[in-house]
């Protein structure tokens, strides 16, 4: 339940800093449109793309299981953030009341599990086809079913709550990152020295695994001011 409340108390941190604290009504401080749902189906494009899927191309490219574990970070965000809305807008309660919920859904039980696997490509991608179905769907919102199948897609690509935790707060310390430094008006540069921010963030975490999220942000300054 910690982690989960962790996790969901810092994405309302992250929207209210970066939309506005009236971004669960679905529009920004600037008077932009929000789409949670949107935001999740193409976040589950990009991550099909961590695989070989491509029968005319690269068939025999292994997966990119580290891209596709950062991908799941993302729709997770997205999946929260849909969820806050939800709660608010239908008068169910806030950060606390939403992981409550969550701890208590079947599947939480399963990803607190010490052990790690990966499924099969075809799994896999399978299962974020679900999810990607749920997003497009007209019908109203399954929120239960959307975060099910979602934590079964975690034990399905090698993760479980820790390693989720882990990433999750890496992954949202560099949202903040890239919003102090120009990710909205495009200044903000994503690649450093050839490789995605997302990839040093996450070799940050694994070199230190005892890091905390304001000194993990001081090592990307860090390494942000020197390109």
């Amino acid at each position: 339940m910690d982690k989960i409340l962790s996790m969901v108390q810092l994405q309302a941190q992250l929207n209210d800093a970066t939309n506005g604290e009236k971004w669960t009504d679905g529009i920004t401080k600037n008077g932009k449109s929000i789409n949670w749902k949107r935001c999740i189906y193409m976040e589950c494009a990009e991550m099909v793309d961590s695989f070989s899927w491509k029968h005319w191309k690269s068939i025999d490219k292994e997966p990119d299981w580290a891209n596709h574990q950062i991908e799941v970070v993302d729709v997770w965000h997205f999946i929260i953030s849909l969820g806050l809305e939800y709660y608010a807008q239908n008068l169910k309660g806030g950060v606390e009341e939403l992981s409550l919920h969550f701890s208590e859904l079947p599947s939480f039980s399963n990803i607190s599990t010490e052990t790690t696997h990966f499924a099969s490509q075809d799994e896999v991608i399978a299962k974020v086809e679900d999810l990607i179905r749920l997003a497009l769907s007209s019908d109203a919102l399954d929120l239960d079913k959307m975060v099910n199948d979602f934590f079964e897609l975690v034990l399905m690509s090698g993760l479980n709550l820790d390693s989720l935790y882990r990433l999750y707060v890496g992954k949202n310390i560099l949202n903040q990152f890239r919003q102090d430094h120009g990710y909205k008006d495009g200044s903000y540069i994503k690649v450093w020295n050839g490789e995605e921010d997302n990839v040093l963030m996450k070799r940050i975490w694994e070199t230190n695994s005892d890091i905390k999220p304001d000194v993990l942000y001081k090592e990307l300054e860090k390494a942000y001011s020197a390109l």
